[in-house]
């Protein structure tokens, strides 16, 4: 009977092994696989506007995403989880996932009197056939039927239900060259009831600014303090980033009128297209105060109440620039575009009006977005080249605190803040 089961236990180990191996390749960041997978959104206790971060055993989150495609799909989830710098951790799936390895994506609706048709793809989780059992940084894994064929990833964070306490002050930029150009963001973290002996090597610290993770200060360790109140604040600008501008509006929620900064609709070739305010390129402009998302984007179709009614829009960009772009690329840039470099996105020169242009099919609703140049021969964006930097931008920051405890091998969530420079002063 031991035999039996010991050859059962390995049996289970060897497929389970094979299973997490089969999605060793790809990207632990929010990317899209296939063409035709749109409206990607990972949502919060119904909260699209909110970062992906959910208590562990309070939180409810949902994974929605349209087919443009119709193609007959089978889409599947499971969970990896990471550790503070978005690294495989060591743990074993069977660890941090209750229930089965993996869930079906079941609920699927056609989209509603839309020129665009699409499947709207739909689930939960946690539910009653998967779950996960410990804190920290994860990324969904959305595949069709079988892990070797992906569809999308999304990163999210299940925070410790007994979290530290965060004081945060975002500030000018303490370095004299910078003052009016950047943002320092300075923390304290209580550490509450954790008992941390060694903080230095076991606390880890994460700056996001908005929804980005190109730029995120990762891997931050405490300036001074002792182990219950952990100082986050530096005279050498490891803690500083540049202010930028704030983000450009416009809104696609109605096709029936002009609204926010479209100046034109038009219905061409069995196609939606919106045509948003041309732009300017403003490095040296003065900073202009203006109530965003930051760069995030909103799905909404005020024409009809009809759920899965929202439909798919080209909608063209134009920039005017009095400089050229030779060493670089530019970009339209936000939540509309995941936070990625998307070629649909890349703006080209139109020799005949004298502007740069792109056009890409968005999901009707209100968005932000900015543009950001890419200079030749580098991964760093710029977001400052085009839209310019000011010490005034009500950038929003996100702070996450990672505990290792002793005799553990993976990075637990014990603190999440969100703050920004229009804060009152803790």
């Amino acid at each position: 009977m031991r035999k039996y089961a010991s050859l059962l236990l390995i049996f289970l180990l060897s497929n389970l092994f094979c299973f997490s191996q089969e999605f060793a390749d790809i990207q632990l960041d929010d990317w899209v696989y296939e063409d035709g997978i749109a409206g990607v959104q990972l949502i919060v206790n119904g909260d699209p506007l909110l970062e992906p971060v959910g208590t562990l055993g309070a939180a409810t989150y949902q994974i929605a995403f349209d087919d443009l495609t119709l193609e007959v799909r089978h889409p599947k989830f499971t969970f990896i989880h990471c550790t503070h710098d978005w690294k495989r951790s060591e743990l074993n799936p069977i660890e941090y996932i209750e229930g089965f390895m993996e869930d079906e994506i079941e609920q699927y609706d056609h989209s509603f009197n839309t020129i665009e048709p699409y499947l709207h793809y739909h689930a939960e989780f946690p539910n009653n056939n998967i779950s996960f059992t410990k804190s920290g940084n994860y990324v969904l894994y959305v595949y069709d039927d079988t892990p070797e064929h992906p569809l999308l990833t999304r990163r999210f964070m299940v925070l410790e239900p007994l979290s530290a306490k965060i004081v945060s002050d975002v500030h000018p930029a303490i370095d004299v060259n910078n003052r009016y150009t950047h943002q320092d963001i300075d923390f304290t973290v209580f550490t509450g009831s954790y008992q941390i002996r060694n903080p230095q090597q076991s606390v880890r610290a994460t700056i996001r600014q908005n929804g980005r993770w190109d730029n995120a200060v990762i891997g931050l360790t405490y300036h001074s303090g002792v182990a219950s109140e952990l100082h986050f604040d530096y005279t050498d600008g490891r803690n500083s980033f540049p202010g930028g501008a704030e983000f450009r509006t416009f809104d696609i929620s109605t096709l029936r009128s002009n609204s926010d900064r479209i100046v034109g609709i038009s219905y061409v070739n069995h196609h939606n297209h919106a045509y948003v305010l041309q732009d300017d390129a403003r490095p040296y402009a003065a900073y202009e105060s203006r109530g965003t998302m930051n760069g995030r984007c909103y799905y909404k179709n005020r024409d009809l109440r009809n759920e899965y009614s929202e439909d798919y829009v080209f909608t063209h960009f134009t920039l005017k620039s009095e400089y050229p772009f030779n060493d670089g690329d530019v970009y339209v840039f936000g939540e509309l575009t995941g936070w990625q470099l998307l070629d649909d996105a890349k703006l080209h020169y139109n020799k005949e009006f004298d502007f740069w242009e792109t056009d890409i099919l968005l999901k009707q609703g209100a968005y932000n977005y900015q543009y950001v140049y890419l200079p030749r021969g580098s991964n760093q964006i710029d977001a400052t080249y085009i839209e310019g930097t000011h010490y005034e931008t009500n950038n929003i920051y996100y702070i996450f605190v990672y505990y290792q405890e002793e005799g553990t091998s993976y990075d637990r969530l014990i603190g999440f803040h969100a703050c920004s420079i229009t804060d009152p002063k803790q």
